[in-house]
């Protein structure tokens, strides 16, 4: 067995209705001056109300940074950092998605150091203190409540990310109840994203460890045996309890055992066309399985045994089962199944490749390597009307 090295949060909580407690865990820091970073739709949809009030019970000055958007940008960023050094703010609290989260991640460290964001993109570059950060997600999907990892977008619409143990939470405080009232389309794409999270962590090339493959395999069962059941119902607080605890899973599995070409090549099409997240890697989940099938083959086939209990079958067999099924995931959950259904044209394909192939830091990762045509070939088998397939042929 070879060496690793596992991050994780200090403290985790994980119970319905644990969003009505954060002014104890606030208490706790001594904190008299809290930032909530969240964004408008969130707190819209009430699922701030809660711990708003809670912290107001217990007279703490709360500063509410709401401006915070999809693929976050640069400049988000800096306001909010900027409103938090102004506010003297004591303890950063973040309720909403994974843009949110990374936002908070950020402002904590900005905020309490005299680094530049522009001087800590990459891995292990932010090396000084930051403020207290909780995190509540509110979406099954990110995994960031658990990661070290913070993602914006750059002003030439360049994903970029933030890699550093000290971006770890506090408290990662799970609330299942915050996620009852997310869409049928929001709750697929963020479902398979946490999917996709633990399938990358497990064939991760560089730090996949005893540990990341637990994680992952049990991040895979609760997720792969709930989506279909939370898009149909997403009132069932027992399934949706499952896939937050999935994500979670899925997220401190690659946090140590880092994502790869899917991610590469879903980046670009967040950042350029404001695809969301999770859906960006839904389109072009499937052709990496088939790219990456001849280098990952045996470990695409334990995994189907986990998406399909009982499965028989040879190596091949079963690999094949595994990429089907996926795909039929994302069918049976209605998620659009090309590139040019959300709007991306065929002679946008050759700077999506482009762009993808910046991502030097995930595909490392990758189980087998991908060159800049390999990128091209895959975004065109995603472009077409969810029938294509990347071929294993076209490339050596």
């Amino acid at each position: 067995m070879g060496k690793f090295t596992f991050q994780a949060p200090s403290n985790i909580m994980f119970e319905p209705g644990a969003s009505r407690k954060i002014n104890e865990l606030v208490a706790s820091y001594g904190a008299q001056r809290v930032m909530l970073v969240t964004d408008k739709g969130v707190r819209g949809a009430g699922l701030t109300r809660d711990a708003e009030a809670s912290l107001a019970a217990a007279g703490i000055e709360l500063s509410i940074f709401d401006e915070v958007v999809a693929d976050p940008p640069s400049h988000i960023v800096e306001a909010a950092a900027d409103a938090c050094r102004a506010g003297r703010i004591e303890l950063v609290l973040s309720i909403g998605g994974g843009s949110a989260l990374d936002t908070a991640k950020l402002v904590a460290y900005l905020a309490r150091t005299p680094d530049r964001l522009d001087d800590i993109y990459g891995v292990g570059l932010a090396k000084g203190k930051r403020l207290p950060l909780l995190l509540v997600p509110t979406t099954a999907g990110t995994g960031s409540e658990v990661t070290p990892i913070a993602i914006v977008t750059t002003p030439t619409t360049e994903k970029k990310g933030v890699v550093s143990p000290v971006l770890i939470p506090d408290w990662a405080i799970l609330d299942p109840e915050l996620t009852l009232g997310l869409p049928a389309p929001v709750t697929a794409a963020t479902g398979i994203d946490a999917m996709v999270h633990a399938i990358e962590a497990y064939t991760s090339k560089i730090k996949k460890n005893p540990m990341s493959d637990q994680l992952a395999r049990q991040a895979l069962a609760l997720l792969s045996a709930n989506v279909r059941r939370v898009c149909e119902n997403g009132k069932d607080l027992e399934a949706r309890s499952e896939m937050l605890l999935g994500s979670m899973l899925a997220g401190m599995a690659f946090a140590n055992a880092p994502v790869a070409a899917v991610h590469a090549l879903a980046y670009p099409i967040g950042a350029i066309f404001h695809v969301p997240h999770g859906l960006s890697n839904a389109l072009v989940l499937r052709h990496v399985l088939e790219f990456n099938l001849t280098a990952a083959e045996p470990l695409y086939a334990e995994l189907a045994e986990i998406v399909k209990p009982g499965l028989r079958g040879s190596v091949p067999e079963k690999a094949r089962a595994f990429i089907d099924e996926m795909t039929s995931i994302g069918r049976d959950c209605q998620v659009p199944g090309s590139l040019a259904a959300v709007g991306i044209g065929r002679d946008d394909l050759k700077k999506l490749a482009e762009d993808a192939m910046k991502q030097t830091r995930l595909l490392v990762n990758n189980p087998r390597e991908l060159t800049l045509d390999d990128a091209y070939a895959i975004y065109s088998a995603a472009f077409g009307d969810g029938s294509n397939r990347f071929v294993q042929a076209s490339h050596g």
